[in-house]
C-alpha cells in the first residue's frame, strides 16, 4: 500500500510537470530557438542510458551540449533539468517496481533527500563548493576500496539486506538529507547515495529505487520553475527527453536483470568514476583560482 501511494504521487509530480512542458512546448511551435532533434537525441540516448547505470546524466549532458553547440550557456541549466526530468522519473518507476526494497526505507530515505534539497540549500550555499567535492570524492574513493576488498576476500563486506532497522536506519535517513543538501552545491545523489546503501549493509541493488526515487520527486518542481521562466532550450530539451526514456528502459532492463557480484563492479567503477571527476574537477579549479 505504502509503495503504491509513493508510485501514485510519483505519477502525480510526473504528470504535472508533462503537462506544463509539452503545453509550453506545442504552445511556442513557431518559436522554438535552435538546436537538432538529432544532435541533441543521440546526446540524451547516451547520457541518459549511463544515468541509469547510476553515472548521472548533468556532467555529459552539460559537456555535449557545449560540444555540439545546441544552446546558449545562460539556458544550460534550465536544459538540463528540464530534459533529464522525465528520463528520471521513468527510471523511478522502474527501479521501484523491479526491486524489492524495504518501504519503510525506501520511502524515508526519498523525503530525507527531498527535504534535504529544500531545507539544506541555504546551509550549504555558505560551504565552500570546491571544498564539498574534494572531500566527497576522497570518500567515495575509500568506499570504492571497502567494497572492492570484499569482494576480493580481503576483508568481510556487502550486504544482501533490502532495509534498514534501528539506528542504521537513522544512519541512512540523516545520510540521505545530507546528501539531498549537498545537491544544492552540485554534488551528484546518485554515487553518495550508492556508497551509503553499501556501507550500511544492503544489496547494491537498492541504491537505484532509492537515488532514482530521491532525485524524482525534486526534479520536476525545479523544472516547473525553468519551464514557467522560459529559461531553457526547447529542441535539445524535447529530443533529450524522448531519446533519454528509450536510453534510460534499456539500461533499467540491463541493470535490473544482473546477478549482485557482476551489480557490485558496477557500482564499484560508478564510484571510481564519480571519484575522480570530483577530485579532478577540484584541483583544476584550484590551479585556475
Amino acid at each position: 500500500m505504502a509503495l503504491t501511494i509513493l508510485l501514485v504521487l510519483l505519477g502525480v509530480f510526473g504528470g504535472v510537470f508533462a503537462f506544463i512542458f509539452f503545453k509550453d512546448f506545442f504552445a511556442n511551435k513557431k518559436n522554438l530557438g535552435s538546436g537538432s532533434y538529432v544532435k541533441s537525441g543521440a546526446l540524451g540516448f547516451v547520457t541518459n542510458f549511463f544515468d541509469a547505470l547510476g553515472i548521472g546524466s548533468f556532467a555529459p549532458t552539460t559537456a555535449g551540449l557545449k560540444l555540439m553547440k545546441q544552446t546558449e550557456d545562460r539556458l544550460i541549466p534550465g536544459t538540463l533539468n528540464v530534459a533529464c526530468t522525465l528520463p528520471v522519473v521513468f527510471m523511478a518507476f522502474v527501479f521501484i517496481r523491479a526491486v524489492e526494497v524495504d518501504p519503510v526505507t525506501l520511502i524515508t530515505m526519498i523525503a530525507s533527500a527531498t527535504l534535504g534539497a529544500f531545507l539544506g540549500a541555504g546551509v550549504v550555499a555558505k560551504m565552500p563548493a570546491q571544498t564539498i567535492r574534494l572531500i566527497i570524492g576522497i570518500a567515495l574513493a575509500f568506499a570504492a576500496f571497502l567494497m572492492l576488498a570484499g569482494l576480493m576476500g580481503w576483508m568481510p563486506g556487502g550486504g544482501l539486506t533490502t532495509g534498514l532497522t534501528g539506528w542504521r536506519l537513522v544512519v541512512g535517513i540523516l545520510g540521505n538529507f545530507v546528501l539531498g543538501a549537498l545537491m544544492t552545491a552540485g554534488v551528484g545523489l546518485y554515487a553518495p547515495c550508492m556508497a551509503l546503501v553499501y556501507l550500511l549493509g544492503m544489496s547494491p541493488a537498492v541504491a537505484f529505487p532509492i537515488m532514482m526515487g530521491s532525485c524524482a520527486f525534486l526534479m520536476p518542481v525545479a523544472s516547473m520553475r525553468f519551464v514557467k521562466a522560459g529559461t531553457y532550450a526547447r529542441i535539445p530539451a524535447i529530443a533529450i527527453t524522448l531519446a533519454g526514456i528509450v536510453g534510460a528502459f534499456i539500461a533499467a532492463s540491463f541493470v535490473s536483470g544482473l546477478p549482485l557480484n557482476p551489480l557490485r563492479w558496477l557500482v564499484i567503477g560508478v564510484l571510481i568514476y564519480t571519484s575522480v571527476t570530483l577530485i579532478v574537477t577540484f584541483l583544476r579549479a584550484r590551479k585556475n583560482a
